[in-house]
């Protein structure tokens, strides 16, 4: 492979990831939403029914669609085309294409399902069923990655699903703790190839820059061990694009060697309870036996209806897996980890 990359480096090391919430909250319903989210949850064993959102805002109308098939992105020989013309930023130390570049310059056939255009002029981050928010980091991304090191998660040799990845930044804290193999999934192919396989190749060819050279917005290191690491690094990691149950089956079915993971990650997925029931089934179907879900979650979404209370009554009902709370952010809206396990796992 030829290593000339070239993507500029933002100098700014403050981040715009950091200011983005999800959906119509505010900090001043932080203090409600706990409640909120418990009182929906009791109302809503039929999950197939949107709950209440929040006070004076109206709820998000329901969108039937199409199933999305899946896809498996592949990784260019040429990494130069990956990065070409990417503008970096960095967050937590990890390297992050900047959207607002993206959504300048990303067209015709690198935003084949025109959900850049789309999200711009409606200025909106989600389009049920068309755009489901993968060129955002959403601030539960970060308090997940918070969780990784307070609760020592060990990734060494583990094989990992980062589910609903967006950025994949989640997926690149399992790489860089040395898990085995991992896996990057986003209901958008645009998000894969703008966003993810970005996000992971630069951060791969920079495994070994230090962090006073990130800091410093140095651009990546060129020298040949650094692109042999890299390459190694990256066969260890596979993307697909597509609907979660598409994806299974995609897995599942596929001629390539396949075994299931020993850790699943998802950060704000469950914003929408019309998704519950895929989700679940995606979980109970890729997970291995002895294997953990690391889910963070706002507690209630409002102006969509989903939270953490709601997804928890759904896993109740279905019986499948055990649940608990690891752990509660209450700066701004009230947030949680979630940790799943099969009932009759080890």
């Amino acid at each position: 492979m030829d290593f000339r990359f070239n993507f500029a480096v933002d100098e700014n090391e403050n981040s715009e990831a950091n200011t983005h919430f999800l959906l119509l909250g505010s900090a001043k319903h932080s203090q409600e939403s706990m409640e909120k989210g418990r009182k929906t949850a009791d109302a809503g064993a039929d999950c197939s029914l949107r709950p209440g959102v929040g006070q004076h805002q109206e709820e998000a109308p329901r969108t039937k669609h199409c199933v999305k098939a899946a896809k498996e992105h592949l990784i260019p020989e040429d990494l130069n085309k990956v990065l070409e013309n990417k503008v970096m930023e960095t967050v937590s130390d990890l390297y992050h294409v900047k959207v607002s570049v993206v959504e300048m310059t990303c067209s015709g056939d690198a935003d084949s399902e025109g959900i850049v255009s789309k999200s711009v002029s409606s200025h909106s981050d989600l389009i049920p069923g068309v755009y489901e928010g993968g060129l955002k980091i959403w601030e539960c991304t970060f308090d997940l990655m918070d969780y990784f090191s307070e609760a020592k998660i060990e990734f060494r040799n583990k094989t990992v699903l980062d589910l609903g990845c967006g950025a994949g930044l989640l997926g690149i804290v399992a790489l860089k703790g040395k898990a085995e193999r991992v896996h990057f999934q986003d209901y958008n192919s645009t998000v894969i190839e703008e966003i993810t396989l970005p996000n992971v190749v630069a951060n791969c060819i920079n495994e070994g820059s230090s962090r006073e050279d990130r800091k410093a917005s140095k651009p990546p290191a060129k020298r040949p061990k650094n692109a042999e690491a890299s390459t190694e690094v990256l066969n260890k990691c596979r993307f697909f694009s597509g609907e979660w149950s598409e994806v299974s089956q995609l897995l599942l079915s596929s001629n390539k060697p396949f075994s299931k993971y020993d850790i699943i990650l998802t950060s704000e997925t469950i914003y929408n309870p019309d998704y519950y029931s895929a989700l679940h089934d995606t979980l109970a179907q890729l997970l291995d036996k002895n294997g953990r879900v690391y889910l963070a979650s706002k507690v209630h979404y409002f102006g969509v209806g989903g939270g953490i209370y709601l997804f928890e009554k759904l896993i109740e009902e279905r019986n499948v897996f055990k649940s608990s709370i690891v752990k509660t952010i209450d700066e701004g809206l009230q947030r949680c980890i979630m940790e799943m396990a099969f009932k009759d796992s080890s």
